[in-house]
């Protein structure tokens, strides 16, 4: 493919996506036929619960599809909506495979849709799927046939890192003293969104802070409502209400856990403070959000309220790379929201493990990119770190002579285990001064 077609293509697409606004609808996919270039297609949230991430996130994942064409490997991208629904996301993701014929896709973020997507497309379609945000345990244990792989750590990790913020036994991070976590907490209740994700990270969670001294938890599930409903605000009260009250528990606990997605978050945080049932919380990676903090009625009591997230180890020149190259892009400065750069990485992992079985003379598919997924993620290979072009050019001269290279991803050690696997550190993260500000990384 030539340079011109490639930038064409990157063009259609930001045209197409980049530019919409929260709550949009995103222009249908256009497929480019070519036999040339490998296809890749991104199923994200650009609208529905976690609308707040979809643009971020496929802003990453164009970022990485220009690094790897400035390396000389150009790809093409289509990127549909999963509305973080998972009948919506299967559907695109089948068209995606069946008349786009992607090679891989990456996505989805939340768990439930990735596993959904995963069992109704990407396994009996035999195409790999590279998941960027799903964090539930139950995707190690899924009977993938090794089609479904993750840059996002397992939340058997970031649960035990949230029970040690919970309960004030961090080791690696010292939180600031105006954080209202500082001491910990003894009692706590745990508002979870049903589902694969919510239940999975509550489990684990309560297990440890158990065995960590905590006294009480009151967890209590709320209902995901169809996409329809989510911009009905009062509606969306009146279904979170009941079970905001339920996790209250007449006032025995210390803070509220917001378990949940962005877009029920901001409405049961301003019900719990409006009501006075809680004013201390605590955050996941699902609820890190940028819009609560610019909500008024919300944005306010947050200050020193700290979460956990899936950390990132990126080096300084990457982060140098990263940050210019999106502010040139873009004419902003990237957001400090969850999985940016899980998603880049996820697009350079997919675009090498096909350049390394081109390089050596076999077709570029569906099954030989998953099998090349390890061999650019090889411990014993030389070490690769996320960052300038000259670096991916090194990584393909290495794969042109058949060996194997160990990809050091931005958002960390990226080696897939035999379930698909990574484990990173788990990020500290406060809101303070009006931002989501890094602590730290602890080691789960």
């Amino acid at each position: 493919m030539s340079k011109r077609l490639y930038l064409l293509m990157i063009l259609f697409f930001i045209m197409a996506v980049s530019g919409c606004d929260d709550g949009e609808e995103i222009s249908e996919p256009s497929y480019i036929s070519s036999d040339s270039v490998v296809k890749m297609g991104g199923v994200l949230p650009f609208t529905g619960s976690l609308s707040e991430d979809g643009k971020p996130r496929h802003q990453s994942a164009l970022l990485a599809t220009k690094h790897l064409a400035e390396a000389g490997f150009p790809v093409e991208w289509t990127v549909v909506d999963s509305k973080n629904d998972a009948n919506s996301a299967v559907e695109a993701a089948r068209d995606l495979v069946e008349k786009g014929q992607v090679q891989v896709i990456i996505g989805a973020s939340s768990s439930g849709v990735t596993i959904e997507v995963a069992k109704n497309v990407s396994i009996p379609n035999q195409v790999p799927q590279i998941a960027i945000a799903s964090t539930s345990p139950a995707i190690t244990t899924l009977a993938d046939q090794d089609f479904l792989f993750r840059t996002a750590p397992s939340d058997a990790l970031q649960a035990v890192v949230l029970a040690r913020l919970a309960s004030g036994t961090l080791k690696d991070v010292n939180l600031p003293r105006s954080s209202s976590a500082h001491s910990g907490y003894k009692r706590v209740s745990v508002l979870y969104v049903e589902g694969t994700y919510g239940q999975g990270l509550n489990d684990v969670f309560t297990k440890h802070f158990d065995e960590l001294g905590g006294e009480k938890v009151v967890a209590v599930s709320h209902p995901e409502v169809p996409i329809s409903d989510l911009e009905n605000k009062a509606l969306l009260r009146q279904i979170l209400l009941p079970s905001l009250q339920q996790a209250y528990a007449d006032g025995e606990t210390e803070v509220l856990i917001a378990m949940s997605y962005t877009g029920y978050a901001e409405v049961f945080l301003q019900q719990a403070i409006e009501n006075n049932l809680f004013d201390k919380f605590l955050f996941v990676d699902a609820t890190k959000s940028q819009r609560q903090l610019e909500n008024s009625s919300v944005g306010p009591h947050l200050e020193g309220m700290c979460g956990t997230a899936p950390g990132s180890e990126p080096t300084e020149e990457f982060l140098e790379v990263f940050n210019t190259d999106y502010k040139a892009e873009y004419g902003e400065e990237p957001p400090s929201l969850s999985f940016m750069f899980n998603t880049y990485d996820a697009v350079i992992i997919a675009g090498l493990a096909a350049y390394a079985a081109q390089a050596i003379g076999e077709a570029v598919t569906p099954i030989t990119i998953r099998e090349y997924l390890r061999r650019v993620n090889d411990p014993d290979g030389e070490k690769i770190i996320a960052g300038k072009t000259e670096k991916l050019k090194r990584a393909m001269k290495i794969l042109d002579s058949g060996l194997t290279i160990d990809y050091q991803g931005a958002s960390g050690d990226v080696n897939f285990d035999d379930n698909g696997d990574v484990i990173t550190p788990i990020e500290i993260w406060c809101y303070q001064g009006g931002e989501m500000v890094s602590q730290g990384n602890e080691q789960p």
